[in-house]
């Protein structure tokens, strides 16, 4: 037991993600490598201090994200926020956060995992290139047409209603439509209506006034308001609460709302953007989801296909997350062995496309001296997957396909000028022309 936990601790302090750990007590127990670069804080001086105590988060003392996951039971990701760091400044973050459990399905502390806004920031910069829409990879039909109906509705204020899995990149579509549109410059803000709890949830979207609740101690402004002129995505939106459904009906049909607490009426124009997860059909069956906010929200709906319907999408989103944690880890490892790859073209990725992220983090944090992935580095229940699709040379012939047409289009770009075009991809000369050779590419240059 003793060399898995020193085990699991290695693989912690080797992420590039800060990692921190505490116990029931919001006590910190754990804190890894990267915790300690980012903050500048040491391991020996915060383990035993209450998080809120090291860290003095505007979340630590209203939308703790541990408090807010035990409450609603859901993981968090992607939640934004400052940490004071030990030279007194405040770093804008992102930050995963989830509840740990003993073996009796007890709570027992929880799991934060953090990042630099400005690292998030870099790496889009750095893989811009290799993006094929604002940021999502997709190459498969299903992709496409959403990427055309992105652009349609370019000019539109009509509210949009996003329908995927978990992990199908909801929120990325949500991205696109804002940066495309005509509000691209204004405010934009996000929140995650299955995480707080009722009475959080409506002070967050309207607002309160002093006094509304016992920790309302000042006046507040909510996110429409805070997003008055721009543009709001509702994640998880089939998750609020009846009688906060009613009041975002009314935003939608009137543009007005109050403050919780205050009965004065405001007026916000806000485009809204919603999401869910869950079976719109059974919700509104089960009278989880009214009708009437349903068809408000659903003028423009977007169906995302979770991963296993597109599988055209696999290799090049491999690709994309093997440039990105080279950059995160400063190591160069490209690719997967055939059979690494095999097992994961074999996967069905009920997780979609954020499980396989995580598997390709997993994989890429255990190799070292090679630049190539072997399976045996692969997660255990990717290794051990009994499913035989038979849809490997289909897809590797996929993989030649696309990264001629990428090649090409570099080329093109450059005039064919083969020293500019290995310069952009960061080869050489000679890596690029045997790279030409393999994809039977002519040369054109003059």
């Amino acid at each position: 037991m003793a060399d898995y936990e020193i085990k699991n601790e290695d693989i912690l302090d080797s992420l590039g993600e800060g990692v921190f750990t505490v116990d029931k007590s919001f006590r910190i127990n754990f804190f890894n490598k990267a915790a300690e670069r980012i903050t500048g804080h040491k391991r020996n001086e915060v383990v035993g201090e209450y998080c809120k105590n090291v860290f003095k988060s505007k979340l630590c003392y209203a939308d703790c994200p541990i408090a807010l996951v035990l409450n609603s039971h859901k993981n968090i990701y992607d939640f934004e926020s400052k940490i004071k760091c030990c030279n007194d400044n405040y770093v804008p973050i992102k930050l995963n956060a989830a509840v740990l459990y003993n073996d009796d399905d007890k709570p027992t502390g929880g799991v934060i995992s953090f990042r630099e806004i400005s690292d998030f920031e870099k790496i889009k910069q750095d893989l811009s290139q290799n993006s094929q829409f604002y940021g999502i990879i997709g190459k498969s039909k299903p992709m496409r047409e959403i990427f055309e109906l992105i652009e349609e509705i370019a000019e539109s204020d009509a509210p949009v209603f996003i329908h995927g899995e978990s992990g199908t990149g909801k929120e990325m579509i949500a991205n696109a439509i804002q940066k495309t549109s005509s509000r691209k410059d204004k405010v934009f803000i996000k929140i995650n209506c299955s995480v707080f709890p009722p009475h959080l949830l409506a002070s967050e979207l309207f607002g309160h006034v002093k006094g509304a609740y016992t920790d309302a101690v000042k006046d507040r402004p909510g996110r429409f308001e805070i997003a008055d002129g721009g543009t709001i995505f509702l994640d998880e939106v089939a998750e609020m609460p009846l009688q906060m459904q009613l009041q975002l009906l009314r935003v939608l049909q009137e543009g007005t709302f109050e403050r919780v607490g205050e009965s004065i009426t405001r007026r916000v124009d806000v485009r809204v953007i919603a999401a869910t997860n869950i079976n719109i059909e059974d919700a509104l069956k089960s009278g989880k989801f009214r009708e009437d906010l349903y068809y408000r929200l659903n003028v423009i709906p977007i169906e995302v296909p979770p991963l296993n319907k597109r599988m055209e999408d696999i290799v090049p989103l491999v690709k994309f997350f093997l440039n990105k944690f080279s950059l995160l880890y400063k190591k160069e490892i490209n690719d997967f062995d055939d059979e690494a790859l095999e097992l994961i073209l074999n996967f069905d990725w009920r997780g979609n496309v954020r499980e396989l992220e995580n598997v390709i983090e997993y994989s890429f944090v255990r190799t070292n001296n090679s630049k190539i992935i072997s399976a045996s580095k692969l997660p255990p229940i990717v290794k051990n997957n009994n499913s035989k699709k038979k849809t490997f040379s289909k897809y590797l012939s996929d993989i030649d396909s696309f990264e001629k047409n990428q090649l090409i289009e570099i080329l093109e770009k450059h005039r064919w000028n083969k020293t500019k075009t290995a310069n952009e991809l960061k080869i050489g000369r000679t890596t690029l022309w045997r790279k030409m050779k393999e994809l039977n590419i002519l040369d054109q240059e003059n």
